[in-house]
This record gives C-alpha cells, structure tokens and sequence, in this order.
C-alpha cells in the first residue's frame, strides 16, 4: 500500500472517530444505571439500565423553542457536577411514616452552539428504583422570556411492551384501560365509544396518558410518569407503534403553545420506575421523592378521615343536587319552585350526620348546597354557582350547630362546573366562608369545557390553577380534595393540605354508566395512582337495583371486594360512599369500615400482577393494628398471605371477611363469610377470592381471652 493510500485512510479514521465522539457521563445506584452522552450531532442523548439489562434505549432529550425551533443539537458539555443523597424524612400522612430519599445526581450543563448559545441544564437522578431527569433553563443573558412549542423527550423501549393505557386526552383521565402491545395502540374506538366522559378532547390517535405502565418480554416492569407539575403543561406519551419510542407530547393552549416561560426555570420531572418484581412499582417513593418538601411548617389542622355523604343518592337517581327544575321560573311568592327531590336538605344532611358520629366516621359531604344546579352542565357558562349562597332548605347555621354537637366534621362542595375564571374570583371568599362555618375540607369539581376557553383540563394555565387553588386553601387551614383535575405528580408531598384528587374513572361509573370492569381496580394502583392518592369513593354494598332510572345496573365487584379497596386503593381520605339503609342490611361486613383508618406507618406489598390481583398489608399511624386487603380481576383465584410482617412473639386476633364460596361478582356479589382466628407472625393465610372478588382483613392485638377463645390458624404448607 502506498503512503498517500495510507494516509488517506488514516485521515478517515480520525474524521470518523472525531464525528462520533462522545462525552459519556453515568451515574450508578443499586442495580440501576443510567448513561448519558452527546451524539455526533450534539443531541443529548440518555439510556437506563437495570440489572444490566438495558430498560430505555439510547433517547434523545431537547426542545423546540420559539427562540430556537433546533434546541435539541448542537450542544456542548461545558461542565459536570454529581451528588450523593441520602435522607429519611417524615410524611405529614402517607402510606408509611418514614420514606427513605437516596440517589446519586448527575447535573449536565450545555450550551447550544447555535448563536447567541443558550445554556441548559440536564439533572438526573438515579435511585434503586429508576431514574428521574429534569431540564433547568439558568439565569443567563441570552434567554429570558420563551415559549415551549415542542418537548422532545424519549423514551425508547426495548420491544413491544405489554401496556396498560388510556387515550392521552387533554381534558379527561377517566377512560377504561385497555390492555395491549405497544405496536396495537390506537385510541380512536376508545375516545369514540367512551360517551360517558362530558368532555373528550383526543385528536393524537396513538397518544396515551401517564403513568403509563408496561411488561416486558423478558419480566421487567416499567412505569413512565412525572413528578413535580408546576408552571408546566402535563406530559402525554405519543406511541411510534413501529419503533416503540414513545415521544413527550405536552398538552397545548388554544395557540398551540405548551408553556410560557422565564428563565430561570425548571421543568418536571419525567420519571422512570423499573424492577422485576410488581409489587417494587408499587412500593416505589420515587415521585414522592422527587417533590419538595412542605410549602409550610404548620400542619396540624391537616388530618386524614373517613367520611360519608349526600352523594351517591344523586348519582343513582333518589334525590338531585339541584333544587328547583325550573331555572327561569318562580313561584308567586317570587322564590324557585321546589322539586320536592332536592337532596341536600337539613332533615336529610342531619340524617347523615347522625350515621357519621354512630359508626367512627369523621367527616360529612354535602354536595348540591348551594345556588346554581338548575344550569349548572353543558353550558359553557361562566357564571354558574354562588359559593356562600345555600338553597333555601339547607339550613347552614343548624347544620353547623348539629354537626359540632355529634363532634362531626362538614365538607364543604365547591363545582366550578368547569369555570376556574369564576373560582379564582370567588375562592378566598368562599374559603373564609368554610372558616366562618367551621368548615375544614372542601371537595372541588370541573365537569365541563374549561373557562377561560380554549383552555383544558391538563394544559399549563389549569396546572397553575390547582396549585393556586390549593395555596389558597392552606392559607385558610382547608383541607382540599380536587374531582376533574390533571392527574396527580406528588405535589402532595409540598402541598399536604391537598389530600387525594379523582383524575381517573372512580366507583362513580358503576351508577351513571356501564361502570368498569373487575380488573380495573387491579391497574388503577400501577397508573393513575402512581402520582397520588385517588378519591375512588369505596364501600358500595348494595351491588343490584340501586339506580332508580337503570334497574339493571350492578356493581362489578363483590361485596368483600368493596372493603379491601380501603386498603389497596390508598387515599387519606376514604369515603363511606353508599347510603346510610344500605349498610343496615350488613352490619357484620360494616365493621370492617368502621374500624379501617386512613393513614399508616407501614405498607407491605405482599403479591401484586398488573391487571390480575393485588394483596397489600397497612400498619395502623402509630397503632399496633394491621389491615390487609387483596383484590383480583375477573378471574376467581387464590390469595396466600404470609403475615411474617407481624412482630414476632405477638399473638393477633385476625377477624378475615371474604367472599363466601358461592360469591360471584355478576351472580351472587353480597356473598360472604367472616371468620376469626388467632394468628403470628408465622401465620400463612389461604383465602379463596371470587370472581371479580375480595378479601379484608383486620388484625388487632389478641387479648389472653381471645388466645382461650379463638383457635389458632392452621397455616397452608
């Protein structure tokens, strides 16, 4: 070979290594490991890692701005910085007292080499159980004021995952899920069928909604999210369901735009949780870790409670929430004619109260109070409820002098009907109302097209909203549970005044519509719940005939099934959702609610599979008791519990309701038996679950009578 022959290949090889150079930086936590690096175009790229299996493929990261439609290449490294972390905080209330928050940061800083060379931020950080990344825009001379037309995370996948999804909508999170492969997700029958959700706006065919949980072929479990909304439009998840990449897809204004910004700023974070085993997912206090600390020192007043409420005899067509059915009409005496069927009247919300303070039930929920129902839907009216004014039969002052007498709490109904505009307007005096009436928790409500319009659900100005809605809220020591909102991010964690959101399809579905199948409790713990607790409204016992318009209607679960929701769909604040005569019928079953609570030191996954069962066992806030719920889908199998998290040494009286041999969620749904037992920390229960089916247990200190009286469980083999 002849020197200039050599020469020329030699200068090939050094513009080829110099092209694909990269400046690859990883960061390392337990079986995790996430590598970052810049491709030869200057994209910031990222891959994870678990076991040494690869989780996320090699993904790209970046934007496009109004300023810049390319800033996602042509950057530089200009430094690094890494941490270590490691602290136990205290939860103000929570599924365990103590959450342990270790990770290793990594923090990247780029510059664009695009003039005028903008600076950005990549901050990662790896837990033992995935990987969260943010993007940071710092204080600099050359960006300041910009709007996010485009983010354009990745996340590429290894294969066609199985997923649990709903469509990625920007105004609704109570879609069915459907269980499918990545390559089959298309939402259009879905968003087309689903007329049960006042308002569906879906125009990407292959967009899903997060938390997004996913299998793999080779068993790892995988959980795509985000932490920390703030200031932010939510992330959906476009699908290529060639490719497996799944892009970030933010939900826009009535411009197009995602977010209007000023530098410095940082974004939430996008949230990847990974294990081979299920119940890690479950387990996992990621998001939780990943949001700040509480916004205020002072959070006594905040306390976690079950309560009842005029409700559910709305949603199956016994009373109404409005008074009158006729908004432009009155009677000779110039006052709304009454429809003889207006719920919240004084008679009937003391009736409720009186079952409140009866049965360990903290609090009452009244909704349909106040003026405005007669128009209240479908409108697109700004001006809809007045928040102080309450119908003519609902006596506020003898209620609140009732209530106080039977030492129960009020909660306070605030539906904006969708107008946030009016809210805000309202709020501070509505909330100095709730003080004025010893009101100490309020439950809002945004069925409807948002106002101001052009506006959604999820975009950045409603995210901005919530938060707003929920730092007014503390100001005046109200407790705040939001139904319609974007779904959670662990924003309860700095706001812990804001105790549980719907944002998702709750109980509610089974009395206006064809409600939701039995494995849908089985997901909801993987997905929406992964950013925070869900008012799911539990405890419905009587199971068929309870819709007064649809006779046929019945619940898709059995009744046992009902109790261990308290458990496994965790929420600090339960409700006792079914009318006070319907609970008379089953007062053995009952005691359960009665004696469940809602706020824990400890929680144990004990078995859990996506779509199939879940068995979770909560320790009682500063109590010896324990309370174990276990959950299946259509399917009837068989629940083994070990109680090895029992303090050893310690005898227990276990009191176990479950489903009855014959039980069966479409034919025989109120079947039952309740047993008890002395257990130990040896103990291994073997309980049969029903088709669509359940099981509750409560597992109390065993007295030495009770050691006489109660035989000991005979554990399986």
């Amino acid at each position: 070979m002849k020197w200039n022959q050599i020469l020329v290949i030699l200068c090939i090889i050094g513009f080829s290594l110099s092209s694909t150079a990269q400046q690859t930086e990883t960061a390392t936590l337990g079986k995790v490991k996430m590598i970052f690096s810049l491709d030869k175009a200057g994209v910031p790229v990222y891959q994870v890692f678990f076991n040494n299996k690869p989780v996320i493929l090699p993904s790209q990261l970046g934007f496009k701005l109004n300023v810049d439609s390319q800033f996602y290449k042509t950057f530089r490294v200009t430094s690094t910085e890494r941490q270590s972390f490691d602290q136990t905080w205290q939860t103000v209330w929570g599924e365990t007292k103590d959450v342990r928050n270790h990770y290793e940061e990594l923090t990247v800083h780029l510059q664009s080499g695009k003039s005028p060379g903008i600076l950005l931020n990549l901050i990662f950080r790896v837990f033992e159980d995935g990987v969260g990344f943010r993007y940071e825009f710092p204080l600099q001379p050359n960006l300041k004021y910009f709007i996010v037309t485009d983010e354009l995370t990745q996340f590429s996948l290894t294969g066609n995952n199985k997923t649990f999804w709903i469509p990625g909508d920007f105004d609704s999170n109570e879609y069915l899920y459907t269980t499918s492969l990545i390559s089959e997700i298309d939402n259009r029958k879905m968003v087309a069928s689903a007329t049960d959700i006042a308002v569906r706006v879906a125009p990407d065919p292959y967009a899903v909604q997060t938390p997004l949980m996913m299998k793999t072929s080779d068993g790892l479990y995988l959980n795509i999210h985000e932490a920390a909304l703030v200031n932010y439009s939510s992330m959906q998840l476009h699908v290529n369901t060639k490719t497996y990449a799944l892009t970030s897809s933010l939900v826009p204004d009535a411009y197009g735009n995602k977010a209007y910004l000023h530098a410095p700023f940082k974004t939430p974070w996008r949230t990847i949780i990974v294990s081979d085993q299920a119940a890690d997912i479950l387990s996992s206090r990621m998001i939780l870790n990943l949001n700040e600390p509480a916004a205020f020192t002072n959070t006594s007043w905040i306390k976690p409670m079950k309560f009842t409420g005029v409700w559910w005899e709305m949603q199956t067509g016994k009373t109404t929430w409005n008074y009158s059915d006729f908004p432009d009409s009155a009677g000779s005496d110039g006052k709304p004619i009454p429809n003889g069927k207006h719920g919240a009247n004084t008679a009937n919300v003391k009736r409720y109260i009186d079952f409140a303070a009866a049965n360990n039930i903290q609090g009452v929920l009244v909704e349909g109070w106040n003026t405005g129902w007669e128009d209240w839907f479908g409108n697109w009216k700004e001006n809809v409820f007045d928040f102080t004014k309450p119908y003519p039969d609902f006596d506020i002052k003898e209620i609140t002098r009732y209530a106080e007498s039977k030492n129960v709490q009020m909660i306070m109904h605030n539906e904006t009907s969708g107008s946030a505009s009016d809210y805000e307007r309202q709020m501070d005096t509505a909330y100095k109302f709730m003080n004025l009436f010893g009101y100490t928790s309020v439950k809002t409500g945004y069925v409807g097209k948002i106002i101001p319009r052009g506006e959604h659900h999820d975009g950045q100005w409603m995210v901005n909203h919530y938060l707003r809605v929920a730092e007014k809220a503390a100001e005046h020591h109200i407790m705040l549970d939001s139904h319609e909102p974007v779904r959670p991010t662990g924003l309860q964690r700095t706001w812990p005044n804001w105790m549980a959101s719907e944002a998702g399809r709750g109980n509610e579905y089974n009395a206006f519509s064809i409600g939701s199948p039995p494995e849908h409790e089985t997901i909801l713990p993987f997905t929406r719940m992964m950013g925070g607790p869900m008012d799911y409204t539990p405890g419905i016992f009587k199971m068929k005939g309870y819709n007064l318009n649809v006779p046929d209607r019945h619940m898709h679960t059995t009744l046992c099934k009902q109790l261990a929701l308290y458990v496994t769909l965790y929420s600090p604040v339960q409700m006792v959702a079914d009318l006070p005569e319907n609970y008379e019928t089953h007062k053995d079953a009952f005691r359960f609610i009665r004696d469940v609570t809602t706020d824990w030191d400890d929680t144990r996954i004990l078995a859990a599979e996506p779509g199939d069962y879940i068995y979770i066992a909560r320790k009682q806030k500063d109590s010896p008791n324990w309370f174990v719920g276990a959950i299946t889908d259509e399917n009837s199998r068989t629940a083994d519990l070990s109680m090895n998290f029992l303090t050893k040494g310690n005898k227990y009286l276990a009191t176990i309701y479950r489903d009855a041999s014959n039980a069966d969620w479409k034919e025989n749904p109120e079947a039952y038996t309740i047993e008890q037992f002395i257990i130990d920390s040896d103990s291994k229960l073997r309980i049969g679950l029903a088709k669509g089916g359940g099981a509750a247990i409560s597992i109390f200190p065993a007295t030495a009578d009770d050691v006489k009286k109660i035989k000991m469980y005979k554990s399986f083999l």
